[in-house]
């Protein structure tokens, strides 16, 4: 562990330090040699598809498919560590609830099921037969099926995520939250509305081909790291990188390949950004707005394409034309000059993508922020021709193949009859509960058991007291992992904790050893295998933990479950039945590489109500929370909190306790502010305070934060979550697509009354 420091990084994203840091972490897990030899089958067309991010692969001539974020995941999931019936007989749940979330996973690979004994407080060894026979009593006994939820990560794979769904649907709910409702949820909301599908509508070739790149509410360097290696190679070839940031990260700056010899011997790598405007927290819709008002003033649009393919545009126009320059300044952070500068960027490219993250999709107006993105790539025609289009870029390695298989709360009744009519049944029509939705009914007393596939939700989600609130209410709380987490230890009356197989491990099933499959976030669809001993005997993989669960519950099921796991393509050939593009499935995944999706708007082809494209207008709001907030508390000075992950996380998985490039080492209770804001405060660097969200319900804390000057626009304040989750309240989201507003909190500052550790 490092020693507490902040300290400033010089260097640049990747390079030594990467390379050092790869190491580090695969020695901390004792795994030098096979973790190096395990790291060379990531991402190859023989191998595993690593557990880190969606980032596409770019090819298979590498030996080197990984990147240090992926790197540390995988270690984390080969460590020799193992957390035992011993261990779990030596602590309490109260003991292990004093430790922080870094401490719970490093303690190592669960081994076996185990289950909650109230009387003494631990978590005693049970049988997997016992584990499923617990959970189906508690499923067969509640009132109805909606009295019960089934959460879903983006780590699941399309099978076992298959199975999932479908076991849900014959249990009788559409109660599916999933990670996608904290994260991307607003991309598939504006892009489904607007061009007709949720995704992406780029391939990683158009990157080869982009004249111009514009990244909105993104830091790759820690949160896909490989996509670092597609902007060297745009940035190298003269493609026009614009970044737009409330902070400076390190890895849009500059960026060494640690697979480049001469990146390796600069001191400054590759220049990434061409323009980095750091614009306020959540003033990315009125950049976008101010764009395109900048473009249309110039009259520098496709009137061909816009007349062919769009509708909308009469009135989109309208709106911009009655937006003032003063309110897009205001809103955005930035001034008209600068925007004019963008603007003629990307009139001067010919092919332009748009990329977007997290930044972008918590916020109240992620889904207005997000169609005035793709208004911007209309105006040019920059949606369905080589290197253009939008890309949003997904977190989990499979996010988005979960949402492709049916873990969706709102399934569409097409989808539903073909589920039904390949597995002789009726599905529920009855939407079901999101995220935030699930929170609200565990509260309620309206949801008593509690399912979770892979994640941490207790530490994910929002408003954290409250979810755990809910969690301990449920009559029963499952969770199928790799590891010990936060989420295990705020459990319901009975607990459940199902130890499953990592994506590095090997799958055997009475026909051999299986492979899974996995969509990335350019709807690549291709199959991983893992090679390592699994960690225990006694592990299961999870489309074997579904159809075992599935078969203890559902007596009267039509569905051979024990049958479909001895094979898994006989799931995918269920899987090509109901699901979309999957036609002859195995024979098109098992090509190596597999296979791409397609993407109807790639196509031109707008699954739209009009059958077009449309542009859809905002008016750049001025009625924020947070200026609202500031107006009704005037006395007050608010700023505006976005949670950020650090450079040893990814999640609310903790690897280390140092943020590299942000110069913060061996902590995480950090708070980002600007220098003039220290000031204005009175404070200094150095200094422990308190955060205090402010909203119309009341004030949330969290305590012992160190203030650390950092390059950001006044005003804006940024801090790691999950630390900071419980300052957001559950109804503090986006509008329609009701993800958490993160990225976007009111707080104040107060020095702490309690002292440095």
């Amino acid at each position: 562990m490092s020693r507490q420091a902040i300290k400033l990084y010089a260097g640049p994203a990747g390079g030594w330090g990467a390379l050092r840091s790869v190491l580090h972490h695969i020695h901390e897990q004792g795994v030098v040699a096979r973790g190096i030899t395990t790291l060379l089958h990531s991402n190859q067309p023989d191998g595993f598809d690593c557990p880190g991010c969606a980032w596409p692969d770019k090819n298979h001539h590498s030996t080197f498919e990984f990147c240090e974020n992926g790197a540390k995941a995988v270690a984390a999931e080969a460590t020799e560590r193992r957390v035992t019936r011993e261990f779990f007989a030596a602590h309490t749940v109260a003991d292990l609830a004093a430790h922080d979330d870094y401490w719970l996973e490093a303690q190592g690979r669960l081994t076996e099921p185990m289950r909650y004994d109230s009387a003494t407080d631990h978590y005693v060894p049970t049988s997997w037969d016992d584990a499923f026979a617990l959970t189906a009593k508690h499923l067969n006994a509640l009132a109805s099926p909606d009295e019960a939820l089934f959460y879903t990560s983006g780590r699941t794979s399309n099978e076992a995520a298959f199975l999932y769904q479908l076991f849900i649907r014959e249990y009788g709910t559409n109660n599916l939250p999933d990670c996608s409702n904290m994260c991307h949820e607003p991309s598939g909301t504006a892009m489904k509305e607007q061009i007709g599908i949720g995704k992406g509508t780029v391939t990683l070739e158009d990157f080869d081909h982009a004249e111009a790149l514009f990244i909105f509410g993104q830091n790759p360097g820690t949160n896909h790291p490989r996509m670092l290696g597609t902007l060297r190679e745009a940035a190298k070839r003269g493609c026009r990188i614009v970044v737009f940031n409330p902070l400076r990260e390190r890895g849009l700056e500059r960026f060494a390949d640690p697979q480049s010899p001469l990146d390796m011997l600069s001191t400054h790598g590759t220049q990434i950004a061409s323009s980095y405007y750091q614009l306020r927290i959540g003033g990315d819709l009125a950049v976008a707005t101010g764009i395109a008002k900048a473009v249309l003033e110039a009259g520098d649009v496709d009137l061909e394409f816009i007349a062919q393919h769009t509708d909308g545009f009469d009135a989109f126009k309208a709106t911009l034309d009655a937006e003032t320059w003063a309110t897009i300044e205001e809103q955005s952070g930035l001034t008209e000059a600068q925007i004019r500068e963008v603007a003629a960027i990307y009139m001067a490219s010919k092919a332009t993508i748009c990329t977007w993250g997290m930044g972008i999709t918590q916020h109240k107006h992620s889904v207005a922020t997000i169609q005035a993105i793709t208004n911007l790539l209309l105006l040019k025609g920059n949606i369905g021709k080589p290197g253009a289009g939008a890309c949003p870029v997904r977190g989990h390695s499979n996010v988005q193949g979960d949402r492709t298989m049916g873990i969706y709360e709102k399934p569409s009744p097409a989808f539903l009859a073909r589920l039904g009519k390949a597995f002789d049944f009726e599905p529920p029509q009855q939407h079901g509960h999101d995220v935030v939705g699930g929170i609200e009914a565990m509260l309620a007393g309206e949801a008593k058991v509690f399912f979770g596939m892979g994640g941490n939700f207790a530490t994910a989600t929002p408003d954290s007291d409250r979810t755990r609130q809910g969690l301990r209410q449920c009559d029963l709380t499952v969770h199928v992992t790799t590891k010990l987490n936060r989420s295990h230890l705020e459990h319901g009356k009975d607990a459940l904790i199902m130890p499953c197989l990592g994506r590095t491990e090997v799958d055997i099933q009475a026909a051999g050893a299986q492979g899974v499959t996995v969509e990335d976030s350019m709807s690549m669809v291709h199959i991983s295998a893992g090679m390592n001993a699994p960690a225990s005997e006694h592990l299961l993989s999870e489309p074997a933990i579904v159809a075992r669960l599935a078969a203890a519950t559902l007596q009267q099921s039509k569905t051979p479950w024990l049958w479909l796991i001895e094979d898994y393509d006989r799931i995918r050939d269920k899987i090509a039945q109901v699901i979309d593009g999957f036609e002859d499935f195995n024979p098109r995944v098992h090509v190596p590489g597999g296979f791409y999706l397609g993407n109807s708007a790639r196509d031109r082809d707008w699954r739209t109500a009009s059958g077009k494209a449309g542009f859809i207008a905002h008016a750049v709001p001025t009625d924020l929370p947070i200026n609202t907030l500031r107006k009704q508390h005037a006395e007050r000075r608010i700023f505006n909190l976005m949670t950020v992950r650090s450079h040893d996380q990814y999640n609310t998985t903790i690897y280390g306790l140092d943020d590299r490039y942000r110069g913060v080492f061996g902590q995480r209770r950090v708070c980002f502010i600007n220098k003039a804001d220290l000031a204005a405060l009175g404070f200094s660097a150095g200094q422990w305070v308190d955060m205090t969200s402010v909203w119309h319900d009341g004030e949330r804390v969290a305590k012992r934060f160190l203030l650390v000057e950092y390059d950001i626009p006044q005003g804006c304040l940024a801090s790691y979550y999950p630390e900071t989750n419980n300052l957001v309240p559950l109804d503090s989201m986006a509008d329609r697509a009701r993800t958490p507003a993160s990225k976007s909190v009111p707080v104040v500052l107060t020095l702490s009354e309690s002292v440095a550790a």
